[in-house]
């Protein structure tokens, strides 16, 4: 009986084993293929690429829920929250220190940063005007682009997307073990029934929104001019990445949140929509109306697909399928 109760937590440990070794492998091909392509000198592929690699590690361990059981009972709340914070800075140490790009200044703010996150709930009891305040902060370091001042690069690319997956995996734990939210089923592989719900609102959606985009004039369809895998690729990228970050915070938080909060689900529904177009103002040169009011309508679908299926991993396969559409057969005006 005490094997068999074992046996999720071995198969669970063993994904996340398997997880780790994969991405390690694939992010370190990657990473020093792009290298070698932009002629980067291996002093800084080399740092820059570990740092990623880190950041994927802390990256995958909200996803697992074995891993957080294990923290959560190893850990008091202040110890986790200040394992959490510490997580939020590594991949910058990593980086900055071995190529001279180390500031003082960016460490602090990066440091206080994570501080505030992931220590919020350790210091604050949880009321619905702290949770919105908490999810303003984080909205306010992405709209502010505050990493990109923090992450600077000895080379031309851009590192400041550590920033923002540094914002998913703590703000994740936090939430998930620290405030200990429901309903969300945080994670990166969709359930059967996530994948058919997914998409399933992504089909619902394309009557609406592709005559809405063409109407806006923001787009027109062209025929796809890259190859099947490279599709592919687009569409897990923004699945784990893009749409996890936003399903999370949006449809898991905010829509979950203001449906319990005023009873209303479809209210809530609304809201976030609106709310989530909004956030695409900034996208290709502020005020992006037309974005915003494709991005609105998707959300209200991105919505129903969370709410049917009571998770974000159906939400997020909408999402990305909707990405992935934009990203390979329309030309934005």
């Amino acid at each position: 009986m005490a094997d068999a109760r074992m046996m999720p937590m071995i198969q669970t440990l063993g994904a996340f084993r398997a997880a780790l070794v994969t991405g390690w492998i694939a992010l370190s091909a990657a990473g020093f293929l792009y290298a070698r392509e932009r002629n980067i000198p291996m002093w800084a592929a080399v740092p820059i690429v570990a740092a990623f690699l880190l950041e994927y590690s802390f990256y995958l361990v909200p996803g697992f829920e074995t891993i957080r059981l294990r923290l959560r009972t190893r850990f008091t709340p202040a110890q986790l929250a200040f394992l959490t914070a510490g997580s939020g800075v590594l991949p910058y140490l990593v980086y900055s220190i071995a190529t001279g790009q180390f500031r003082w200044l960016s460490f602090v703010a990066l440091a206080g940063i994570t501080a505030i996150l992931c220590f919020w709930y350790v210091m604050l009891k949880a009321s619905p005007l702290l949770d919105l305040l908490f999810l303003a902060f984080v909205a306010a370091m992405v709209l502010l682009r505050v990493f990109d001042d923090i992450y600077s690069s000895p080379v031309r690319v851009r590192i400041d997307i550590l920033g923002k997956l540094m914002l998913v995996h703590c703000g994740a734990l936090v939430m998930l073990e620290l405030r200990r939210v429901h309903r969300v089923r945080f994670g990166f592989l969709p359930s059967q029934k996530e994948w058919i719900t997914g998409v399933r609102y992504f089909f619902y959606f394309l009557p609406v929104g592709l005559p809405l985009v063409i109407g806006l004039g923001l787009g027109h369809l062209a025929y796809p001019t890259i190859p099947f895998w490279q599709t592919l690729a687009i569409f897990f990228g923004i699945l784990w990445v893009v749409a996890l970050g936003e399903e999370f915070f949006f449809r898991g938080l905010l829509q979950n949140w203001l449906a319990e909060w005023t009873g209303n689900r479809y209210l809530a529904l609304a809201a976030v929509s609106l709310l989530f177009g909004a956030a695409h103002l900034w996208f290709r040169g502020f005020p992006n109306w037309k974005l915003a009011i494709v991005a609105a309508v998707a959300g209200c679908f991105y919505g129903l697909a969370y709410h049917k299926a009571a998770s974000i991993r159906a939400s997020m396969v909408a999402h990305a399928l909707v990405v992935a559409l934009w990203r390979t057969v329309f030309v934005f005006v």
